[in-house]
């Protein structure tokens, strides 16, 4: 490996024709946490120059949108919007031309200007990284998949928190292809949560029906919920404890 990992696959990018030395670190996250597999509805956030929309692409083979404030020059096989991410009408764009039930995976490695004030550009690099998150769960389907770009800094760990409410399995990667001295981590987020309940909330419910395994079944905005020791017709207070995509698990909270 050369010294300067930068010429490295800056040159390694030219030499395989990708646009930009990030299609590597695409490629890296992938190996390790499968964000994108083939088949997917793949949509980039921040895509220009568009080097992992070509990674994209190679993994998926199915249908992949970039989406940037500035324009991305045209990619075979892949659609592109003009837009900003934080609007509602960027999104309905994005909803129009991924599949119906929404994306199997988010992914976004854009990053701000960097004015060389480092308390200032972590903080806008939260904001965007954030602004990323929220039209991702807007755009993915559950169980859907996320990786976004951020900077090391004091509000990290608050956005990772933030993560880690909307995502079942939620990891930090630095990959290979970044340089040693760079602050850039990514954030991954597997299996998008619905958003009906939340981890460690109190619902009222009423159970109705009972499972196989014999676990009550209740539902809280159609959402199944499944309690232990509990008999059909019974309305109780629970407290969630467990949630996955398509169904959560609760514990009674014992009445006084």
């Amino acid at each position: 490996m050369p010294r300067d990992r930068r010429d490295y696959f800056y040159k390694k990018a030219k030499d395989e024709g990708y646009r930009s030395r990030a299609a590597f670190k695409l490629k890296q996250i992938n190996e390790k946490f499968k964000i994108i597999t083939k088949g997917d509805a793949v949509v980039d956030l921040g895509a220009a120059p568009g080097g992992w929309l070509q990674v994209a692409k190679e993994l998926s083979e199915g249908k992949v949108v970039g989406v940037d404030i500035l324009p991305i020059e045209k990619m075979e096989g892949v659609e592109t919007i003009k837009g900003d991410i934080r609007l509602d009408a960027t999104v309905e764009k994005i909803r129009e031309k991924t599949n119906k039930e929404g994306a199997d995976a988010v992914i976004c490695d854009a990053a701000p200007n960097l004015t060389g004030n480092w308390s200032y550009d972590h903080a806008r690099s939260i904001d965007l990284a954030t602004s990323a998150l929220e039209c991702a769960k807007k755009i993915l389907k559950p169980g859907g998949k996320f990786a976004v770009k951020v900077f090391q800094g004091d509000l990290f760990p608050d956005f990772l928190d933030k993560v880690r409410q909307s995502f079942v399995k939620v990891k930090a990667f630095s990959p290979e292809a970044s340089r040693k001295q760079s602050a850039e981590i990514y954030v991954i987020g597997r299996e998008l949560l619905s958003g009906a309940v939340k981890m460690d909330e109190e619902y009222t419910v009423t159970i109705e029906d009972i499972g196989a395994s014999g676990d009550g079944i209740a539902k809280i905005n159609d959402f199944v919920v499944f309690v232990k020791n509990t008999k059909k017709g019974e309305k109780l207070k629970i407290r969630i404890r467990f949630v996955k995509p398509n169904f959560a698990f609760g514990e009674r909270i014992e009445q006084d």
